[in-house]
């Protein structure tokens, strides 16, 4: 279990047996997970990111009895989040375009900035000319989009959909596991 899912899960049972303390505080720390998870995946920039916050958030409490305490609580509460993004998107007639099925992704600390890994992910995108490096850097680390990251660089909307998508098949080609294509090949 990670740390942050034992944090959330041991907010969530503490508020569930009637701290009103760590219920808003959970609520609290879920919305600022939730927030980047929303605006990353929206069409629109991100303007309807903090409705579906709320949403999520209104349904967590609403449905908090139908939570298992044995199950993990951040997968229950990612498929929430998952639900109302979806139902938002359809409402719009949009598809998603970004993969949803991971909830360790919402969940994960971000700790980019810290330690060996600031350190690694620094040398591997030192591989890319600095112009790409900036635009990986605001769409993928800091969450703009791409239309943004685009007007930040001098970019137009389709030069950057190309240079991010270059760049990241360039990382990837270079240093996804050798194995990958002969598991694929074998199973």
């Amino acid at each position: 279990m990670t740390d942050r899912e034992a944090q959330l899960k041991a907010l969530m049972l503490r508020g569930l047996d009637g701290d009103a303390a760590a219920w808003r505080l959970l609520l609290s720390d879920l919305g600022a997970h939730l927030r980047p998870f929303f605006r990353r995946r929206l069409f629109n920039g991100g303007e309807d990111a903090e409705d579906l916050v709320q949403e999520t958030l209104i349904a967590i409490h609403a449905k908090r009895a139908t939570w298992d305490r044995a199950q993990p609580f951040t997968a229950w509460a990612f498929a929430i989040a998952r639900h109302k993004l979806i139902d938002h998107l359809r409402r719009q007639g949009r598809r998603p375009t970004h993969p949803l099925d991971e909830a360790a992704e919402l969940f994960a600390d971000h700790t980019v900035e810290d330690g060996a890994t600031r350190a690694d992910l620094t040398r591997i995108l030192a591989l890319l000319p600095a112009r790409q490096r900036r635009l990986i850097e605001d769409v993928r680390l800091k969450g703009l989009t791409v239309a943004e990251a685009a007007a930040n660089h001098g970019y137009t909307l389709t030069a950057a959909k190309v240079s991010i998508h270059r760049s990241m098949k360039s990382l990837n080609a270079r240093f996804a596991p050798a194995s990958e294509g002969a598991e694929d090949e074998d199973g």
